[in-house]
């Protein structure tokens, strides 16, 4: 069974910068397709990003988060992160880390349907 680990969540100020982190165990990493979820208070929870197996194909939820947002995977392709640029307050929700085996595709993590693992989530909070 996979686990998902999350970390890198906190306080920050509008404008600032953060970097998620999410460790996959358990599983074998470069059959995963991994990303990211967030849940505002009293929103639904929505797609953030997502990347293929093999780091080569990354998706994200909108334009805004295209332009503000990396993910990546690391060398041992079972760490994913997603680096958080120019922070608004609207970006405050709990991150969950998500995967699913690389047969359902990267892009496929945008259904929450599709998502096989969900990690337990790490909280930003952006201050105005």
């Amino acid at each position: 069974q996979v686990r998902l680990d999350e970390s890198g969540g906190g306080l920050v100020q509008a404008g600032d910068s953060l970097r998620l982190s999410c460790v996959a165990s358990g599983g074998t990493a470069k059959d995963l397709a991994l990303g990211w979820y967030r849940q505002a208070p009293g929103k639904e929870r929505e797609f953030v990003a997502a990347i293929s197996g093999g780091g080569g194909s990354t998706y994200f939820g909108d334009a805004t988060m295209r332009g503000r947002f990396t993910i990546s995977r690391g060398v041992a392709k079972n760490t994913v992160f997603l680096q958080m640029n120019r922070l608004k307050p609207e970006d405050t929700a709990v991150y969950y880390c998500v995967a699913s085996p690389t047969s359902i595709g990267a892009a496929n993590l945008r259904d929450r349907n599709r998502v096989d693992v969900w990690g337990q989530g790490t909280l930003v909070t952006v201050s105005s």
